[in-house]
């Protein structure tokens, strides 16, 4: 039976995996220079309350390592997401939310093979449901099945 801590670790990671998504999104959107990046957010958004919304804690060490991740093996991670589209798709026709959570969820299935695959793609759906309907979670969760099978064989 998982204990306090081992749930306070899960909650600690469920948070860095939307920040990295949320971090990402904001590189794409306006070229922030990574160490900005990352600073702005441990300094201002992780544990912090904006506007009203407080943000949760997250592991800083696995948001960096997402993000950092991420953006050294985006054309490796863009490959591998873009050869489980459907004919005719193409990773630039995904709206950017979309693409960071694919990307930051195939890293993860790349990179991390400490965390379980279902773990990774439970946890990205996850994050989808933030952003989206029940449809576009099922496009992540299928997705993210094909990039596990193919990596982790």
């Amino acid at each position: 039976m998982p204990n306090a801590k081992t749930n306070e670790r899960a909650r600690s990671r469920s948070a860095a995996r939307l920040a990295a998504v949320q971090a990402l999104y904001q590189r794409e959107m306006e070229a922030t220079p990574l160490a900005r990046l990352l600073d702005e957010f441990h300094q201002h958004r992780i544990g912090k309350e904006i506007e009203g919304v407080t943000y949760a804690d997250a592991e800083i060490a696995f948001f960096d390592d997402l993000v950092r991740g991420v953006d050294a093996r985006c054309g490796e991670i863009d490959a591998a997401i873009a050869a489980r589209l459907a004919d005719g798709w193409s990773l630039e026709r995904l709206d950017k939310p979309m693409r960071q959570i694919l990307r930051a969820g195939t890293y993860e299935l790349i990179a991390r093979a400490d965390v379980p695959a279902a773990t990774v793609i439970s946890e990205y759906v996850d994050v989808a449901d933030a952003f989206y309907a029940k449809r576009e979670k099922g496009f992540v969760n299928g997705l993210l099945d094909g990039v596990a099978k193919a990596v982790r064989a």
